[in-house]
């Protein structure tokens, strides 16, 4: 059983708890994650089974999209409603406007520091759990990128914004630091990830849907090449994919531009299978394979 499910978790279960749900469910053992969602968020949580596990850190590279709904005048420890409140104010008269023009500052590359009750690892243990044993640890922004930033509604103190970001955003922190560019202070109140890479909400499942179609499961993965969508693909002759099966290098003239543009492709037989995945090495000017994949 290989491929990916596209799964609508619901709040309140970790990312694992759905891993763990759908080992027992499919009693498979090779089953993953792309892209952890906190338990106080729903919406697309990529999940790999069999050989697609493999695929999960290529789709845990690519882009996201969320619906967050964030309170004004409410500031949390964890940045988001799970937490104990740390400060409130008055945001009477916080107009639309500086809200608007507040989100073009966030809009782009940028450094983010990621919220401290976070599941980055310090030293090999969880932020979070640094936190709850009373530590006061200080975690380094990271590069980021927000390429979206859209109000759909205005209800305020709430605000809903649609957001598309690039890997390792947290939208936790964007609230956060939302608030304090405003003056006012914010936490999210809620979270729905729109998307996932290629995986849309639309075409989302729940768990219990997916216990209920067990029968006709084949239909609900999709193949492990859709992960990698953004990348290109290269199809290869009959000798080559042969050579490639055997983890050998390889060079492919009819595709010397993408060899200049990319440094990772898809690598796909003259029928269509997926053969492999491949990463171009400048100094020897090949492509090299990094996962060959025997379906």
């Amino acid at each position: 059983m290989n491929g990916i499910l596209n799964i609508n978790k619901a709040t309140g279960m970790t990312s694992h708890d759905v891993v763990a749900k759908i080992r027992w469910l499919l009693k498979e053992k090779r089953v993953g994650h792309a892209g952890t969602l906190d338990p106080a968020a729903s919406g697309v949580l990529p999940i790999c089974v069999g050989q697609a596990t493999r695929v999960a850190e290529y789709l845990s590279e690519s882009g996201k999209a969320y619906l967050a709904t964030i309170l004004f005048g409410t500031v949390t420890d964890t940045y988001d409603a799970e937490g104990t409140i740390l400060r409130t104010s008055n945001t009477a008269d916080l107009p639309l406007k500086s809200v608007e023009e507040a989100l073009e500052h966030f809009l782009g590359p940028q450094m983010q520091v990621p919220p401290r009750y976070s599941a980055i690892k310090l030293q090999g243990q969880p932020a979070y759990k640094r936190m709850r044993s009373g530590e006061d640890i200080t975690l380094q922004p990271r590069p980021i990128v927000i390429y979206a930033l859209q109000v759909t509604e205005w209800n305020p103190p709430f605000v809903t914004l649609a957001i598309e970001c690039g890997k390792g955003t947290y939208i936790r922190s964007l609230a956060y630091d939302l608030g304090e560019y405003l003056g006012c202070g914010a936490s999210l109140h809620s979270l729905v990830r729109t998307r996932s890479g290629p995986f849309h909400l639309a075409e989302s499942i729940t768990l219990d849907q997916l216990a209920d179609a067990l029968s006709s499961l084949h239909s609900l993965l999709y193949p492990a090449d859709k992960a990698l969508e953004q990348y290109p693909a290269l199809t290869l002759d009959a000798a080559t994919v042969e050579s490639v099966r055997h983890g050998n290098a390889f060079r492919d003239p009819r595709d010397a531009s993408m060899r200049q543009a990319n440094d990772v492709a898809r690598v796909y037989s003259d029928d269509g299978y997926f053969l492999a995945i491949a990463e171009w090495d400048p100094a020897q000017e090949t492509w090299k394979p990094k996962k060959v994949f025997m379906w």
